[in-house]
């Protein structure tokens, strides 16, 4: 399955960043499309079109990452810092292709795809949100793939 190209479906299809990134996984995820989309609707634009926020490309992929590495028992320190950790590499990676993590700032530099977001390019990506989207995904998806080597 190519991720990158779901997931810019599903933003073509109107749903939002954060719907678009979380809905590419939700094979993964054990839990209905309709659950997901649902789950990750308020986050599109920064937070409720605010702008002022994380991206929502960001959110979706934090999403993933959390559901897949989850902290389900407030007693578990371990967990936690698992899955922090797991999330923060994530935001950092984004950071590194595109410099910024706020969705407002990101559509005010309107950072391109480069040799360091390759699906975009594959894909033929020219919108800026649909770059954000493809990206976040592709990076969650490397991240996989790095576990499953590791193991």
């Amino acid at each position: 399955m190519d991720r990158c190209a779901k997931a810019l479906e599903l933003h073509h299809q109107g749903y939002n960043c954060a719907q678009s990134v979380a809905g590419a996984f939700t094979d993964l995820l054990g839990l209905p499309e309709e659950s997901v989309m649902a789950m990750a609707g308020g986050f599109g634009g920064g937070v409720g079109g605010s702008h002022e926020e994380l991206c929502g490309a960001v959110s979706g992929g934090v999403m993933v990452l959390s559901m897949l590495h989850p902290h389900t028992d407030g007693a578990d320190r371990a967990g936690k810092m698992r899955t922090y950790g797991i999330t923060k590499e994530f935001r950092r990676r984004y950071e590194e292709v595109f410099g910024l993590t706020r969705c407002g700032e990101l559509l005010r530099a309107r950072p391109g795809v480069t040799e360091k977001n390759p699906a975009s390019a594959r894909l033929g990506v020219t919108a800026h949100c649909d770059n954000m989207v493809v990206t976040s995904v592709e990076i969650v998806e490397q991240m996989l793939e790095e576990e499953k080597a590791e193991q």
